[in-house]
C-alpha cells in the first residue's frame, strides 16, 4: 500500500500523469472514493498524460456510462463511471468482456460485485487536511501488488513535487 497526501489538485493530477505509462493491457485502475473527491479529475489527468495531449477532451462518463480512447501503442482504455448502476450486470452491457484487452479506469468500483477482477490497483481519493487537499491511498491486488512495490519510487512524494 502506498498513501500519499497530495497538497493540491495539480498533485492529485501529477500523481495520475506519473501512474500513466505504467499501465499495459489488461490493467484495471479502481477509483475509489466518495462523490466530488477528483475520481474523473484522476482519469482525465491519467489519459491526458498517457495520450500525449494536454488539451484532449476528456468528459465525465456520468451519462454516457464509458468513454473510450485510443493511446499511440494501439492500447483502449475504457474509462467506467458506474455510480448509476443498480445491478452488476449491467456493465456487461457496456462492453466489460471486451475491454478485458484494453486498460479499465473504473469510477464507483463497488458496482462490480462478482465481476471485479482479481488482479486490480486501487486508488482511494479522499478529502484532506486544508483547501483542496487529498489523500491518495493506492494499493495493489494480484500481480500488482509486486508491480506497485516496484513503483514506489516513482510515484512516491518526491515524484510528485511541483516543478
Amino acid at each position: 500500500m502506498l498513501a500519499l497526501d497530495l497538497a493540491d489538485l495539480d498533485a492529485t493530477l501529477r500523481l495520475a500523469a506519473a501512474l500513466a505509462p505504467h499501465l499495459a493491457a489488461g490493467d484495471m485502475v479502481a477509483l475509489d472514493g466518495t462523490l466530488g473527491a477528483g475520481k474523473t479529475e484522476f482519469a482525465r489527468a491519467l489519459l491526458r498524460a498517457r495520450l500525449g495531449d494536454p488539451a484532449i477532451d476528456v468528459p465525465s462518463p456520468t451519462f454516457t456510462l464509458v468513454q473510450l480512447y485510443d493511446d499511440p501503442t494501439g492500447t483502449v482504455f475504457w474509462h467506467f463511471d458506474l455510480y448509476r448502476l443498480k445491478d452488476p450486470d449491467e456493465v456487461l452491457e457496456l462492453g466489460w468482456d471486451d475491454s478485458e484487452d484494453g486498460v479499465r479506469l473504473v469510477e464507483w468500483p463497488d458496482r462490480l460485485g462478482d465481476l471485479t477482477p482479481q488482479s486490480r490497483l486501487v486508488v482511494r481519493i479522499e478529502a484532506g487536511d486544508g483547501d483542496g487537499a487529498r489523500r491518495a491511498t493506492l494499493s495493489g491486488h494480484g500481480m500488482w501488488v509486486q508491480r506497485l512495490a516496484d513503483l514506489r519510487l516513482q510515484l512516491g512524494p518526491a515524484s510528485l513535487a511541483s516543478s
